[in-house]
């Protein structure tokens, strides 16, 4: 296969027809709800928690709760209901989370979206757990992932997923690739392409975003949202701790397979590591927004869908890569 990641890709301008890149349009509808940019942060625990997910949701933020705190999800779920607010959760795939699934289904309390969150979902567990939803909860958007080749993708489309997750690995915190030799760390932005042409339904480019630039290559490539995990830890309204080394500041991330969030040293594929602190997180959405503003422009469109009609170089190992 002919596959490149993000730093070896660059977009070719085309005439810019706007008169100013404010007049661009970055909004994306998916699913039930438009959202002002095609960005959500990871269901990590380090990158999202209840306060930011109200504030991600008053805003016209897509958001995804992380499943770490399982049973705190029903509440949540109400909480920002009760808010007039849109309810995004994360669930696994063992037991308590089919009877999850059905308890929300007995008290009519259904989430607008449900992430099926594993690392490995080209698997008969997530077929199994989306044909639940679909069945218990048919009014709910399921996401379903991780996945990496054109075949999960129409698998679990087939199953009934109305988004796939695409991702086996490629983020900072990730070591799935030296752990198990398997995944698409390296290669994640041509992986996108691939899972892309094969879907019928939207796409989530997960991993491996390191600048602002990388969501335009995300969009280019066929991904209809992009989920971003170390670029938006180290915020102030980032649930990680604050660390102070040297004079300079840090907050704490760690990845979903890690030995922090399992307690344990048992199939480990993340790690834990320190970003830095940025400030806060309105700022890096604005800057986000703006970037895209400019990448639409340098497309020559008008709006987010007009970044995927534009030629690319491919340039082996020649751009700045982190």
């Amino acid at each position: 296969m002919n596959v490149f990641d993000y730093d070896d890709i660059q977009l070719i301008p085309n005439k810019c027809l706007l008169k100013s890149r404010s007049e661009a349009d970055t909004s994306i509808q998916f699913g039930p709800k438009k959202f002002k940019v095609p960005v959500v942060p990871a269901n990590m625990e380090t990158v999202i928690d209840e306060p930011l997910a109200v504030w991600l949701a008053q805003n016209d933020y897509f958001y995804v709760m992380h499943r770490f705190n399982p049973e705190t999800r029903h509440d949540f779920i109400n909480k920002m209901h009760g808010q007039g607010l849109f309810a995004s959760i994360s669930v696994g795939v063992k037991q308590g989370e089919i009877d999850f699934i059905k308890e929300l289904a007995e008290a009519g309390d259904v989430p607008e979206y449900i992430t099926i969150d594993i690392a490995h979902g080209h698997s008969i567990s997530v077929i199994t757990m989306i044909q639940l939803i679909k069945q218990e909860l048919p009014d709910s958007f399921v996401i379903a992932g991780n996945v990496g080749t054109p075949e999960a993708v129409r698998e679990l489309e087939t199953a009934g997923a109305d988004a796939t997750k695409v991702g086996i690995g490629p983020g900072k915190a990730c070591i799935t690739k030296l752990k198990t030799g398997f995944g698409t760390g390296g290669w994640q932005l041509a992986a996108v392409r691939l899972c892309a042409k094969a879907a019928t339904k939207p796409i989530i480019a997960d991993g491996g975003i390191r600048f602002n630039g990388d969501i335009a290559k995300s969009i280019r490539f066929g991904a209809s949202m992009v989920m971003i995990g170390s670029m938006l830890a180290g915020h102030l309204e980032s649930p990680g701790q604050l660390i102070n080394i040297d004079g300079k500041q840090y907050k704490q991330y760690w990845g979903s397979a890690s030995e922090t969030q399992k307690g344990a040293y048992r199939n480990v594929e993340g790690k834990q590591m320190l970003v830095p602190y940025r400030g806060e997180i309105a700022d890096t959405y604005r800057e986000m927004q703006e970037d895209l503003q400019s990448s639409i422009s340098y497309a020559g469109g008008h709006q987010l869908s007009d970044i995927r009609t534009v030629d690319y170089v491919i340039l082996k190992n020649s751009m700045m890569v982190d």
